[in-house]
């Protein structure tokens, strides 16, 4: 069964600063705040909708710095969404914040209430891109709330942007590096986009900003999605959730209705020419199996990685194989006389 969220917004409540980057109405596709009326409402018709699939979801409060808003506020929110984890046995309550606004006494209150995974908005580790882009938080604010949250027992989500203003790939890089260093159990990824309204967008307005598009920067997400791998750290969001109210509100940046899949594309293409280099694999014609789960992904969006890789002199063929593991492809190898299997164990 697959992992769900039943997602609920608290739309830039809490927040004491207002980022560059910002536009909490268009990302959402919502500016009232909920009561807890409304989150009853929500996990009601979630009850109904999950089924069996109750048992592997969470309750997510996102949008806001959740534990920044008004106390008594926040605890209405909770103590709704706990009788639901009680009742109906959902896996915990998952819940975003500033690395500012987390202390000891306020993790006491979220583990009596059932939460269980915290994420925080890190975005950059570095200082002068956090200054910038006006987040009023520090990188050592992010290592000091990651300590704590993990101190007490809390799963860690942290979320980082590329392509903010001050930013360049070698900084994202390294954020992403820093980022490894903390053992975080899940991370998103959002490349920028430039909403209306926002700071950003008279930034951009006045030439003084560019941000990258979508190529470039799916290219660096790829490579950031690589190596949080390699840390053994899951990747949960690769880019802004697809909504009417972003579409119409974006006026630049890395807005692509399916980001994340244009990343994994990329990210396939990666393994596959660092793999026939590694193995010495000429050019012409050359077949490779994957699992019928990656097909499109081996394709590339219209089919871009076949002309990827017929632009470096490689006519390749994909062919769907159910026994080829997720992730993985198999090819063969003349020098070797047998095939290889490439993201998993070796294939005769």
């Amino acid at each position: 069964m697959k992992h769900a969220n039943v997602s609920i917004f608290v739309p830039h409540n809490g927040c004491p600063h207002q980022c560059s980057f910002c536009s909490q109405r268009s990302i959402t596709g919502q500016q009232s705040q909920p009561t807890p009326e409304d989150v009853r409402r929500t996990l009601d018709q979630a009850v109904r909708d999950l089924g069996e699939r109750i048992h592997e979801s969470e309750i997510a409060f996102f949008g806001g710095s959740f534990t920044a808003i008004d106390r008594r506020y926040m605890i209405s929110l909770l103590d709704t969404a706990y009788q639901y984890v009680k009742q109906y046995d959902f896996t915990g309550i998952r819940l975003s914040t500033r690395p500012d606004a987390v202390d000891a006494e306020v993790l006491r209150l979220l583990r009596d209430y059932g939460v269980t995974s915290i994420e925080l908005g890190a975005q950059s580790m570095d200082d002068r891109i956090l200054a910038l882009n006006g987040r009023g938080h520090t990188s050592r604010d992010v290592e000091e709330a990651s300590a704590l949250i993990q101190e007490f027992g809390f799963s860690l989500g942290l979320q980082m942007m590329t392509g903010l203003y001050g930013d360049t790939p070698q900084k994202s890089y390294n954020t992403a590096l820093r980022l490894c260093a903390l053992h975080p159990d899940t991370v998103r990824i959002y490349p920028t986009v430039v909403l209306e309204g926002t700071e950003l967008a008279s930034l951009y307005r006045q030439g003084i900003y560019r941000p990258p598009g979508p190529e470039k920067s799916a290219e660096l997400c790829a490579e950031l999605l690589e190596l949080f791998e390699h840390h053994h750290i899951r990747v949960i969001r690769l880019g802004l959730h697809a909504s009417p109210d972003l579409e119409r509100s974006a006026i630049a940046g890395a807005y692509h209705p399916a980001f994340g899949e244009l990343c994994q594309s990329r990210l396939f293409l990666r393994r596959l020419v660092r793999a026939f280099r590694e193995h010495g694999i000429p050019s012409g014609s050359v077949t490779v199996f994957v699992s019928p789960r990656d097909i499109s992904r081996a394709l590339g969006q219209k089919k871009a990685n076949l002309e990827a890789l017929a632009a470096q002199g490689w006519q390749v063929r994909f062919v769907q194989i159910a026994s080829v593991p997720l992730g993985g492809l198999v090819f063969y190898d003349s020098k070797l006389e047998h095939n290889v299997l490439i993201s998993g164990e070796k294939a005769g």
